[in-house]
């Protein structure tokens, strides 16, 4: 990414007044990231393990018990890969969107940018609900108790709908406030705004969404996750994006609009999957 710099600046279409500096951000963003992040990563993987050596109780193992290593790497590719591979093409989706956007000019891009920074925070609460969702289905679903791991989902989306509320009212009726934290000019906080109010569409969505992805990658469904990411992606937003973005007219909110089509759609898929697998296991078809 350092070398690539200036040709990623370029993909992006990032605007001519603000290349040069864009150049130089991501420059020196990958420069630390390739050192920072994996550090920091370590360093969280081998404090989770040791918070989870405490608290969990003493037991013993048998030898029948003690699988070999392969097994273990080849449960980890199976159930790591798809939600990695989900991750990367859904954020490059969003990155497609962000040059669709900076084609737009400079006051678009910036406000974008501005409100891409408040959408980081505001998702905090969905994206934290959807990571202990998957530990909590997980530890259920290994314990046997699945009825139990099914309540997890309906109180995780009834507690995260309730925060989605109050921050999807916060960035739809107050986006100005918001982007004016970050930025001084009211052309940008405007513009801001108006792509912050798709976004509050989007916060009430996420609170179904996170919360069935959750459960579907503690239930090892991960394939299931991967497939409806890239249908949303590739087949709901980026062409929604692309397709409103040369309209007539269309503005930062109804290109933002394609973020919480993209969900809904999803949100179907999740709720269709979801009664699909509950009725092959009443009829004896699953064994979980």
């Amino acid at each position: 990414m350092v070398i690539a710099a200036p040709a990623t600046a370029q993909i992006m279409h990032a605007p001519a007044e603000a290349f040069d500096k864009t150049v130089s951000y991501i420059t020196i963003c990958s420069a630390g990231a390739a050192l920072a992040t994996v550090f920091a990563q370590a360093v969280s993987v081998v404090l989770s393990i040791v918070i989870i050596r405490r608290r969990t109780l003493p037991f013993t193992l048998s030898r029948a018990d003690i699988r070999p290593k392969a097994t273990y790497i080849q449960n980890l590719l199976a159930l790591g890969i798809p939600i990695a591979l989900q991750d990367l093409l859904v954020n490059i989706s969003f990155l497609a969107i962000t040059a669709i956007v900076n084609s737009l000019g400079l006051v678009a891009s910036a406000g974008v940018g501005v409100a891409e920074k408040l959408c980081g925070f505001v998702m905090l609460v969905p994206s934290s609900y959807m990571q202990a969702m998957s530990a909590f289905v997980a530890q259920n679903m290994g314990a046997g108790k699945t009825e139990r791991a099914k309540k997890a989902l309906l109180c995780g989306i009834s507690s995260s709908l309730f925060a989605g509320i109050v921050m999807g009212y916060l960035t739809f009726f107050h986006g100005e406030l918001l982007a004016g934290m970050f930025a001084r000019e009211q052309d940008v906080i405007a513009a801001a705004a108006e792509y912050l109010k798709a976004y509050a569409i989007d916060c009430l969505l996420t609170s179904f969404l996170f919360c069935f992805i959750g459960y579907f990658n503690g239930t090892g469904n991960t394939v299931f996750v991967m497939l409806q990411g890239i249908i949303g992606a590739f087949g709901v937003r980026l062409p929604v994006s692309w397709f409103v973005s040369r309209q007539a007219g269309a503005g930062l909110f109804h290109i933002g609009l394609a973020t919480p089509a993209s969900s809904l759609v999803q949100i179907i898929l999740c709720g269709i999957y979801f009664g699909f697998c509950s009725r092959r296991k009443s009829e004896g078809k699953i064994v979980e």
